[in-house]
């Protein structure tokens, strides 16, 4: 077992692991989770219809003006109640 353990810590200090955008191992795994399991149930789907159908006229780069941070806005509060569920999860256990 000990050289099985030592062969995996080389490995590890020669090839680095990539976290990618992780700030913490739970932002990780949300972003692993929101990678597998999309959202986008027929709600969010009726949402976003609505909020195109009231910028109906508006012109593509008023619509980005919009769009960008309201995207922006639900996929920091779905990333922080992942999160927030998690560790209450944890703290439960």
């Amino acid at each position: 077992m000990d050289k099985f353990y030592d062969v995996l810590k080389q490995h590890i200090a020669d090839h680095q692991p990539n976290f990618g955008n992780g700030n913490s191992v739970l932002t990780m795994l949300y972003e692993a989770y929101s990678e597998c399991n999309r959202l986008d149930d027929d709600r969010i789907k009726a949402d976003f219809y609505e909020l195109y159908r009231q910028m109906n006229g508006l012109d593509l780069r008023d619509m980005d003006h919009i769009l960008d941070p309201v995207c922006s806005l639900c996929r920091d509060h779905e990333r922080a109640g992942f999160i927030v569920g998690i560790k209450i999860g944890m703290m439960l256990a």
